[in-house]
Protein backbone atom coordinates (compact mmCIF):
# COMPACT_ATOMS: atom_id res chain seq x y z
CA UNK A 1 0.00 0.00 0.00
CA UNK A 2 1.58 3.33 -1.17
CA UNK A 3 2.26 5.79 1.75
CA UNK A 4 1.09 8.84 2.53
CA UNK A 5 3.61 11.26 0.36
CA UNK A 6 3.28 8.91 -2.40
CA UNK A 7 -0.72 8.99 -2.28
CA UNK A 8 -0.25 13.11 -2.36
CA UNK A 9 1.86 12.97 -5.04
CA UNK A 10 -0.38 10.45 -6.88
CA UNK A 11 -3.59 13.29 -6.77
CA UNK A 12 -1.29 16.15 -7.65
CA UNK A 13 -0.20 14.18 -10.82
CA UNK A 14 -4.26 13.75 -11.17
CA UNK A 15 -5.26 17.36 -10.49
CA UNK A 16 -2.00 18.43 -13.11
CA UNK A 17 -3.36 16.08 -15.74
CA UNK A 18 -6.95 17.36 -15.32
CA UNK A 19 -5.67 21.16 -15.30
CA UNK A 20 -3.25 20.20 -18.68
CA UNK A 21 -6.59 18.30 -20.59
CA UNK A 22 -8.95 21.44 -19.72
CA UNK A 23 -5.88 24.04 -20.89
CA UNK A 24 -5.78 21.69 -24.36
CA UNK A 25 -9.47 21.21 -24.78
CA UNK A 26 -9.82 25.15 -24.80
CA UNK A 27 -7.59 25.51 -26.94
CA UNK A 28 -8.95 23.01 -29.75
CA UNK A 29 -12.13 24.98 -29.39
CA UNK A 30 -12.89 26.14 -33.19
CA UNK A 31 -15.01 29.13 -31.29
CA UNK A 32 -15.55 30.56 -28.53
CA UNK A 33 -16.60 28.82 -25.66
CA UNK A 34 -19.55 31.34 -25.01
CA UNK A 35 -20.60 31.02 -28.64
CA UNK A 36 -20.49 27.16 -27.87
CA UNK A 37 -23.03 27.80 -25.24
CA UNK A 38 -24.91 29.79 -26.99
CA UNK A 39 -24.84 26.70 -29.84
CA UNK A 40 -26.27 24.53 -26.90
CA UNK A 41 -29.14 26.76 -26.36
CA UNK A 42 -29.87 27.04 -29.57
CA UNK A 43 -29.80 23.43 -29.99
CA UNK A 44 -31.61 22.60 -26.89
CA UNK A 45 -34.66 25.29 -27.86
CA UNK A 46 -34.98 23.58 -31.27
CA UNK A 47 -34.52 19.92 -31.09
CA UNK A 48 -37.70 20.04 -28.47
CA UNK A 49 -39.67 21.56 -31.31
CA UNK A 50 -38.35 20.11 -34.43
CA UNK A 51 -36.49 17.25 -33.15
CA UNK A 52 -32.97 16.07 -34.64
CA UNK A 53 -33.17 14.01 -38.16
CA UNK A 54 -29.84 12.41 -37.71
CA UNK A 55 -27.77 15.79 -38.98
CA UNK A 56 -26.41 18.66 -37.90
CA UNK A 57 -28.74 20.75 -40.18
CA UNK A 58 -29.64 23.11 -36.44
CA UNK A 59 -26.18 23.40 -36.23
CA UNK A 60 -25.11 24.46 -39.30
CA UNK A 61 -28.20 27.01 -39.07
CA UNK A 62 -27.12 28.76 -36.17
CA UNK A 63 -23.56 29.02 -37.44
CA UNK A 64 -24.88 30.27 -40.73
CA UNK A 65 -27.20 32.64 -38.82
CA UNK A 66 -24.17 34.21 -36.89
CA UNK A 67 -22.12 34.31 -39.41
CA UNK A 68 -19.03 31.84 -38.43
CA UNK A 69 -17.14 31.31 -41.42
CA UNK A 70 -15.28 28.25 -40.24
CA UNK A 71 -18.46 25.77 -40.16
CA UNK A 72 -16.20 22.89 -41.86
CA UNK A 73 -13.51 23.35 -39.34
CA UNK A 74 -16.26 23.54 -36.80
CA UNK A 75 -18.29 20.40 -37.44
CA UNK A 76 -15.17 18.57 -37.78
CA UNK A 77 -14.32 19.19 -34.65
CA UNK A 78 -17.59 18.45 -33.38
CA UNK A 79 -17.40 14.72 -35.28
CA UNK A 80 -14.23 14.03 -33.30
CA UNK A 81 -16.17 14.88 -30.50
CA UNK A 82 -19.02 12.56 -30.98
CA UNK A 83 -21.30 15.19 -32.23
CA UNK A 84 -22.46 13.30 -35.78
CA UNK A 85 -25.56 15.27 -35.37
CA UNK A 86 -27.95 17.78 -33.19
CA UNK A 87 -28.74 15.47 -30.72
CA UNK A 88 -25.47 13.99 -30.36
CA UNK A 89 -23.93 17.74 -30.00
CA UNK A 90 -25.94 18.18 -26.75
CA UNK A 91 -25.35 14.62 -25.78
CA UNK A 92 -22.14 14.19 -26.61
CA UNK A 93 -20.65 17.31 -26.56
CA UNK A 94 -22.15 19.95 -24.04
CA UNK A 95 -20.88 17.62 -21.06
CA UNK A 96 -17.29 18.40 -21.88
CA UNK A 97 -18.21 21.84 -21.10
CA UNK A 98 -19.12 21.89 -17.59
CA UNK A 99 -16.89 22.75 -15.09
CA UNK A 100 -16.41 19.20 -14.09
CA UNK A 101 -15.87 17.49 -17.44
CA UNK A 102 -13.54 14.89 -17.34
CA UNK A 103 -11.72 15.24 -20.82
Amino acid sequence: MPDKNEIERRKQTKKDLRAKAKIEFENSLPISREKFIQLFDYLDENLNEFGCDDSLKLTSEFLQENEIKNIDEIKNWLLEKGGYCDCEVLNNVEEMFEEDAIL
